[in-house]
């Protein structure tokens, strides 16, 4: 299955309005706060550094660049052109290459698998906003991109998120700048339960090798110039053995 156009419109809306440049999107906080902290809890399950690094919804690339001064090949995938044309213009070197990708479309991660091989995949935020009957093939897609040497990184928000999410989108201001687009376009964050993310996973062949918690940051800050962070969860998978 692929995702709904709907879904796809909504992101292709979000991008073609978002302001180019690092930090102008909620979640497109700094390396040093994300990708690099992730890193360290990511590359000791890696069995295969040298394999190409998928990051699988790139967004505008702030990561990828970041993860292609640590990777030999990185290759940063997107559902929409206007997130892709974001990353591109930022990229100018070429550190990474990017492409189109639905990652729940069977087809097409099986099309990428076919031309890289298998792949470790970091992936930070998608599956929650995801629409709900696209995460476990999502999940598989996750799996395929793997294949039997590549490890898979996820970090979703946690559970705890939502009641924070939802305060700062009903507070008597409105909600933060960098979070009403999110709203607008209709694709606010889901809830997923912490339980269902590593069952995803189970279920699509992967064998949950770590997990832990971490703040998820942002780039908007409250009314009092506190820089937003959201309780998350962490994963690394691969196949056994």
């Amino acid at each position: 299955m692929s995702v709904s156009s709907r879904y796809r419109g909504a992101w292709e809306g979000f991008w073609s309005e978002a302001p180019g440049g690092q930090g102008g999107v909620l979640w497109d906080a700094e390396p040093a706060l994300t990708a690099a902290v992730h890193l360290a809890h990511f590359e000791p399950y890696l069995t295969a550094p040298d394999l190409p690094l998928v990051d699988l919804g790139c967004g505008n690339g702030t990561q990828t660049r970041f993860l292609s001064d640590r990777f030999p090949q990185v290759v940063g995938t997107d559902l929409v052109s206007a997130a892709l044309d974001h990353a591109r213009a930022a990229d100018p070197a070429g550190r990474a290459r990017y492409r189109l990708l639905d990652a729940a479309d069977k087809a097409e991660t099986e099309a990428l698998h076919a031309e890289l091989g298998d792949a470790n995949v970091y992936m930070r935020g998608v599956l929650h906003q995801s629409e709900p009957d696209d995460r476990q093939p999502l999940a598989d897609g996750l799996a395929t991109l793997a294949g039997d040497r590549g490890r898979v990184f996820l970090v979703e928000l946690a559970q705890a998120a939502g009641p924070i999410l939802r305060a700062l989108a009903q507070s008597p201001d409105g909600p933060p700048a960098k979070l009403a687009p999110v709203f607008r376009h209709g694709i606010a964050p889901g809830e997923v339960a912490d339980a269902a993310v590593p069952a995803y996973l189970r279920q699509a062949g992967l064998t949950v090798l770590a997990s832990g918690e971490l703040p998820l940051f942002t780039t908007e800050h409250t009314s009092d110039g506190v820089l937003i962070d959201l309780p998350s969860r962490w994963v690394v998978a691969g196949r056994p053995g």
